[in-house]
C-alpha cells in the first residue's frame, strides 16, 4: 500500500480483523464501498466479476463496478446519489471532481407500505426506571430549568448559575483550573520549561455532595433571541422553550423576562397551552422591569427556584414501560461508514422502540434529500405525506433562494471521509429512521404526541437539530458519528455512537457505544440494534451516564427560521 495513502487515510481497522474489503449496500448499486484502504492496481473480486482498481481508494470511499458515461447516474443505497461529470472507467474512485449531486424526484404518496415488525419478544416485558409526570409522560432524568425569554436576561441567568451550581453540588470538576494554578507557580520559579513539564491531573466527576439527591441538575439556557430579528423568530423561540418546559425530563422551571421584548410572557404561555393545555409543573415567571432592581429580581428568583427544586426533589424513579421512551435520532460528524454501521443500528433500535409502542424522532430535513419519496410512501396517510413534501419543498426553495441549496450540506470532514454529495450523505442518514411507518410529520417547534416514527423539520446542523428534538419531547437522544463530535443537550441525555472502532479507541472520552464490529463483519445490524436498546434502557434508568452528560456538554442553539443546513 502506498505510504502517502497510509499517511492521509490510516486504516480503519487492522487488516487482520477485517473480514471483507468492500461492501455493496444495495443490489441496484453501481459502486462499492471500500472498507479498508485499497491500492492502485489491486484486483477486487465481486460477485461473478473482477475489478482492477485504476487508482488508490481510501477506506470509506466508493468506486465504480462498471463503466459510467458522462451524465449517467451513480446509484447507491438503491437510489440516485449523483451524476458523472466525465466518463468513468470500471474501478474509478468517485470524487467531488468527477460526479455531482443528483437525486430522485418525489411526488404524492404511492402504493401501500407494508412494514415488517422486528422481533420484540426480548423487550416486551422490560421496563426502565423513570420520573412519572402528571400528564402521563415519563422522564429519564429530573432537571430544573432556568431560561431567559430574551438575551438581555442572559447575564442574570449566569449569576443564578454561579450562585447555585457549586453550593448544590452540581458543578463539574475542572482540572484545568488547577493546571493554571500550577503554571503560575512554575513560571515564577523555573520559567517556560517548567511549565511544559507539568502534567494534567484529571479531576473525577462526583455527585456525592449533591444537596438534592433526586435532581440530576439545574440547567441554564442562554441564547441570542427574543427580540430584534423577525417576529417569527421570537414565536419559534417561545414554542421551543415551551417544549423544553414540557419535556418529561424537566420537573419545573424559572423564566426571566425583561418586559419589553418581542418574546412576551403571554406568548410563552400561549405556546405552553398549545403543547399541553393541562400543564401543571411548578413554573416561576419573573419580569425585571416589574421587579425593579437586579438585586430584587435575582433574590426573588433564587429563593423561589430553591423552593421549587425542593419540591422537585420529592420525586423518585419508578418503573415505566418502554412505550414511554421518546428517542431522538441524530447524526453529526458523519463518515463513509455511518450509513453502513451506526445509522442502521440506530434504525433497528428505532424499529424496536416503535414496535413496543414508543416514539422516535428523525430530523435534519436537508439530510433527507433524495429519500423523500421513500419516506412519503411510508407515511400513514395522505395528509401526513403532503405535509412532509411541502415542508421539504419550502425548505429547499428558501435555501436555493440565497444560493445555499441542499447540495452544499456536506462539510469538509464529510467529503474527506467519503460523503461527497448530499444525496450520499442523506441516503445514509435516513437509515436512522429504520423501516417503520411514518406516523406523523412535525414542523419546528411542534411537540410529539403520536406513537411511532415522527419526522421533525430541523436544519442538519447538529446542535440546532438536537436542540429541536429535546424541545419536541425527546427524553433520550441517539447521536451517531464517524469523525467524533462532542455534542450534548442540557435536558436530554445524548448517547454518542461511533461508526468505526478506530474512532471509539481514539476518542473514548466522548464515545458511548461502538458499531465498528459491523464493518469488520463480526456482528449484524440487528445484534447491534438490540445491544443499543439495552444501553438505552440503562441510560433511561439512570444506571449509565452518557459521556456528554458527564462532561457537561449542554449545547443549545435555537433555529432562526432562516437558512441553515
Amino acid at each position: 500500500m502506498g505510504q502517502a495513502l497510509r499517511n492521509r487515510f490510516p486504516l480503519i481497522q487492522s487488516e487482520t480483523t477485517i473480514l471483507r474489503k468492500t461492501i455493496k449496500i444495495h443490489p441496484a448499486d453501481n459502486v462499492l464501498v471500500a472498507l479498508v484502504n485499497l491500492e492502485n492496481g489491486e484486483t477486487i473480486h465481486h460477485e461473478d466479476s473482477t475489478i482492477t482498481l485504476i487508482q488508490e481508494v481510501p477506506a470509506k470511499h466508493k468506486f465504480t463496478i462498471q463503466p459510467v458515461k458522462q451524465g449517467e447516474e451513480i446509484i447507491m443505497y438503491g437510489i440516485i446519489v449523483g451524476k458523472a461529470l466525465e466518463n468513468l472507467s470500471k474501478g474509478s474512485v468517485i470524487t467531488t471532481e468527477n460526479i455531482k449531486h443528483a437525486t430522485n424526484s418525489f411526488g404524492r404518496k404511492t402504493g401501500v407500505f407494508n412494514s415488517i415488525k422486528p422481533d420484540i419478544s426480548k423487550f416486551e416485558k422490560r421496563k426502565f426506571q423513570g420520573f412519572h409526570r402528571d400528564d402521563g409522560q415519563v422522564g429519564t432524568a429530573n432537571y430544573w430549568l432556568v431560561i431567559p425569554l430574551v438575551f438581555c436576561e442572559n447575564r442574570n441567568v449566569e449569576i443564578i448559575k454561579q450562585a447555585f451550581l457549586e453550593e448544590l453540588g452540581f458543578s463539574k470538576p475542572n482540572p484545568f483550573k488547577n493546571l493554571v494554578k500550577q503554571m503560575k507557580k512554575a513560571l515564577t520559579l523555573g520559567g517556560p520549561s517548567e511549565v511544559e513539564a507539568l502534567s494534567l491531573d484529571e479531576a473525577k466527576n462526583t455527585t456525592e455532595n449533591r444537596f438534592f439527591e433526586n435532581i440530576d441538575g439545574i440547567k441554564f439556557l442562554t441564547h441570542q433571541g427574543g427580540c430584534g430579528g423577525t417576529r417569527q423568530d421570537s414565536e419559534m423561540l417561545c414554542s421551543l422553550l415551551a417544549g423544553y418546559l414540557n419535556n418529561p425530563n424537566v420537573a419545573g422551571g424559572t423564566v426571566l423576562s425583561l418586559g419589553c421584548q418581542n418574546a412576551q410572557i403571554s406568548l410563552l404561555e400561549e405556546k405552553l397551552k398549545v403543547i399541553n393545555k393541562n400543564f401543571s409543573k411548578p413554573l416561576i415567571v419573573l419580569e425585571q422591569q416589574q421587579e425593579g432592581t437586579e438585586i430584587a429580581l435575582l433574590t426573588k428568583a433564587i429563593k423561589a427556584t430553591f423552593v421549587g427544586m425542593a419540591e422537585a426533589n420529592s420525586q423518585e424513579r419508578k418503573p415505566a414501560p418502554l412505550s414511554k421512551l421518546c428517542i431522538g435520532l441524530e447524526c453529526g460528524g458523519s463518515d463513509g461508514f455511518s450509513g453502513i454501521s451506526a445509522n442502521p443500528s440506530v434504525g433497528h433500535a428505532s424499529d424496536l422502540i416503535v414496535a413496543l409502542g414508543g416514539k422516535t424522532i428523525l430530523s435534519e430535513f436537508p439530510e433527507l434529500c433524495g429519500v423523500e419519496q421513500e419516506l412519503i410512501n411510508r407515511c400513514v396517510d395522505e395528509n401526513t405525506a403532503e405535509k412532509f413534501a411541502q415542508l421539504m419543498k419550502a425548505y429547499s426553495a428558501s435555501a436555493a433562494a440565497v444560493g445555499s441549496g441542499f447540495d452544499m450540506n456536506p462539510s469538509p470532514g464529510n467529503i474527506k471521509d467519503g460523503l461527497i454529495t448530499d444525496a450520499i450523505k442523506s441516503a445514509g442518514a435516513a437509515k436512522k429512521g429504520g423501516t417503520s411507518p411514518v406516523s406523523d410529520v412535525l414542523d419546528y417547534g411542534e411537540y410529539v404526541n403520536k406513537a411511532g416514527l415522527n419526522l421533525l423539520c430541523t436544519p442538519g446542523n447538529d446542535v440546532e437539530s438536537t436542540t429541536a428534538m429535546a424541545g419536541s419531547g425527546a427524553n433520550v437522544i441517539l447521536f451517531t458519528t464517524g469523525l467524533g463530535t462532542p455534542t450534548g443537550n442540557p435536558i436530554a441525555p445524548v448517547v454518542k455512537i461511533s461508526s468505526n472502532t478506530t474512532l471509539s479507541q481514539r476518542m473514548p472520552d466522548i464515545i458511548d457505544f461502538n458499531t465498528g464490529e459491523i464493518i469488520t463483519g463480526e456482528k449484524t445490524i440487528e445484534e447491534m440494534g438490540e445491544e443499543l436498546l439495552e444501553m438505552i434502557i440503562k441510560v433511561a434508568s439512570g444506571e449509565v451516564v452518557p459521556k456528554a452528560v458527564a462532561l457537561g456538554q449542554d449545547d443549545f442553539i435555537p433555529w432562526k427560521r432562516g437558512v441553515s443546513l
